[in-house]
Parts: C-alpha cells; structure tokens; sequence
C-alpha cells in the first residue's frame, strides 16, 4: 500500500475552505481521484485548536506507488489543475501559510 499525506497551515478560521475544496460531494457521487483504479480512501482531519493558525491533513492511500503516479499524470487530474487556474485560483491562497505533503510505503 501506498500513502499521500498533505497537511495545510491556514489562517485562524478559514480551515473550512480546504476541507471545503477536498471534502466529498455527496449530490455529485465519487470524485474522480476515487474513480481512479487503484485508489482506496481518503481522510480529511481538522486539528483542533483553540485560537491561532489551523491544520488540515489529508490522508489518500493507494494500492501501490503505481496507482498514484497514474493518477498524478492523468489527464483529469491534470485538468483540474488548469482548470482552477484558468479560473483564476491561485495554487496558494494567501489564507495557507504552509503547506507540505510526503509520500510513504507502507510496510505493516
């Protein structure tokens, strides 16, 4: 199995717009990273906090390295990449003050 993680630093109250972008819409059915042959799941967590600078971090898991290449280098995920910046979206919103992400293997 393999593992994504991406955790985002924001601005204090504005977590809900990542969990926003990358939440699942349930009017809309799956996703299209969900669509992708090998994908198993995904997490969103918010970190609680009480005041000050907000986390995100989500958890995407592959059946292999393979499968998450495939997706990186689809045409749809590509897409929507153009696609947020063609309507103006920048890749960082000025809310994220970090952002960072790892890719893992899992051995047990």
């Amino acid at each position: 199995m393999f593992v994504q993680i991406r955790k985002w630093v924001v601005t204090e109250g504005n977590s809900d717009k990542v969990v926003e972008r990358f939440s699942k819409k349930p009017d809309q059915g799956p996703s299209l990273v969900e669509q992708q042959p090998g994908f198993i799941s995904r997490e969103l967590l918010v970190k609680k906090v009480r005041r000050g600078a907000e986390e995100v971090v989500m958890i995407i898991r592959w059946e292999s390295e393979e499968a998450w290449k495939n997706w990186e280098k689809s045409p749809e995920h590509i897409a929507g990449h153009k696609a947020r910046l063609k309507e103006g979206k920048p890749e960082k919103p000025e809310f994220i003050i970090e952002m960072t992400h790892g890719n893992y293997t899992v051995i047990e």
